[in-house]
């Protein structure tokens, strides 16, 4: 699903030559840096650093890593992805369990007041309190936010910074890819992804790589307008997976009035069924 020589040629399309002191001209055709610029940026031979990029050079030193990192201006999140990406060969991890045990459901009965739900790493729902049912019209069984953004119709209007959160969910199942490079459903949400949408298609070709844990989200409910919302991502602390997302809303806040609103409105209808425990695949 991803590979180190892809991730370096499309990290290096990016670098300004100028700003790593290379000069330009109007013959320039490359766009970014040559293999050979980067070779020797980072100290290494212009035929080991080829190698790389064709996928011949298969166990990179730490000082190698650290080299390229340092020369391609990779952030934290694209560091360790590159690290990943290097070592696939070496060990390749196993999917997480994504079993969700009974306690985690009932601490999500205990947030009331904001939307949460718990997903894996593939950002399927394995589970979600009331309000995140009522914030996205539907039960969170079955429901896969990727799937949502991209190829649903009711998932372009909900989400009110539309482009954004496409980036993020790429960056995200790409981050994902980078781990787990043998999830077969993962593989086959991509393929899904790919073949549905133009949009998903040109930003994977982009190689970005995302790890959001919190930050503003944006949504424009069709029953009660707009909701700014802050979502915090907590990870669990188990072999699952799974992380927690909580997103709230600041106090007083019209948001805050609006999910009240959307809760009462919904006070006298029957209740979704929050998702059950699934066991491990």
């Amino acid at each position: 699903m991803d590979d180190l020589a892809g991730f370096l040629r499309t990290r290096r399309s990016r670098v300004d030559p100028a700003a790593v002191g290379i000069p330009i001209d109007n013959r320039r055709r490359v766009q970014g840096l040559r293999r050979e610029e980067v070779a020797h940026l980072s100290g290494m031979s212009v035929d080991y650093y080829v190698r790389l990029e064709q996928g011949r050079a298969t166990q990179p030193s730490e000082q190698v890593l650290d080299a390229l990192a340092r020369v391609l201006g990779l952030d934290d999140t694209e560091r360790g992805h590159l690290y990943r990406l290097a070592r696939q060969r070496r060990r390749k991890a196993k999917s997480p369990t994504g079993l969700l045990r009974p306690e985690l459901l009932r601490v999500l009965g205990l947030i009331t007041d904001s939307p949460a739900l718990i997903v894996d790493h593939r950002l399927d729902a394995a589970a979600g309190n009331r309000l995140a049912e009522l914030l996205y019209g539907r039960p969170m069984k079955g429901l896969n936010t990727a799937r949502h953004i991209f190829l649903e119709e009711t998932g372009r209007g909900l989400y009110a910074d539309w482009d954004q959160c496409t980036r993020d969910v790429v960056g995200h199942l790409r981050l994902a890819a980078g781990k787990y490079p043998e999830d077969p459903r993962l593989a086959s949400l991509i393929g899904e992804l790919a073949m549905g949408s133009e949009r998903f298609r040109r930003l994977w070709a982009r190689a970005d790589v995302r790890a959001r844990t919190h930050g503003r989200k944006a949504y424009r409910h069709p029953l009660v307008g707009e909701l700014e919302l802050h979502q915090e991502n907590f990870p669990l602390p188990d072999e699952s997976g799974l992380e927690l997302l909580v997103l709230s809303a600041a106090p007083g806040s019209p948001t805050a009035d609006a999910l009240r609103l959307l809760a009462s409105l919904h006070a006298d209808s029957s209740a979704c069924p929050i998702a059950q425990p699934q066991p491990s695949r």
